[in-house]
């Protein structure tokens, strides 16, 4: 496959680094969700009690606290990563579609990258502005970034928008993942080969 018909090879590492911490993201807001606001506060956690990496605070801190601002640091390293990928995708020209693409799958194409952009924006976005109407500020691994002002209104409307852009970009990764799994086993095209490293 000639260069004109790939990806940039920035355009690929960034594509499977947010997708990566996507996955992750969305797992971690369902597993912190549901931990208890009083647990027992202390200094080390094993990472999802899986036994691969323990994680060391300078202080002691709850479960929840310790989750939820692991969600917030990474986060707000996503979003970094969100805006290089778009300032990289409007000065780097894409490869045209193609051609055995049909007129629909051209359009759903189109759709849902554009939908993929705007809400890989506006999820970390609200995310921010929860955090930020929140008591606890925003912290990024460990370092206070920003105080929060505290407005519960405001942070009930924010987290409301966020859940609702992290539960829509879930549906539109199954539509992602479902329609690059059919142009590899069922088409059996190049669309795979262009975002690969290969």
């Amino acid at each position: 496959m000639s260069s004109t018909q790939r990806y940039t090879k920035v355009a690929i590492i960034l594509h499977w680094l947010i997708a990566l911490a996507i996955f992750f993201m969305i797992g971690l807001g369902w597993y912190m969700t549901d931990l208890p606001k009083d647990g027992p506060k202390q200094i080390a956690f094993d990472l999802f009690d899986w036994g691969l990496y323990t994680w060391q605070l300078s202080e002691p801190g709850s479960p929840r606290m310790f989750y939820f601002n692991l969600h917030k640091s990474v986060g707000l390293t996503l979003f970094a990563l969100v805006l290089l990928r778009l300032y990289w995708r409007i000065t780097h020209k894409p490869p045209v579609m193609l051609s055995s693409y049909r007129v629909w799958e051209r359009k759903l194409a189109t759709g849902t990258h554009h939908l993929f952009y705007l809400l890989m924006i506006a999820i970390p976005l609200t995310g921010l502005l929860m955090s930020l109407n929140s008591k606890f500020g925003i912290n990024w691994f460990g370092l206070h970034v920003l105080d929060g002002v505290d407005d519960k209104a405001m942070r009930h409307t924010y987290e409301e928008l966020h859940e609702f852009g992290a539960n829509l970009l879930v549906v539109l990764l199954i539509v992602h993942v479902l329609g690059a799994l059919k142009h590899k086993f069922i088409d059996k095209d190049e669309t795979m080969s262009r975002m690969s490293l290969k």
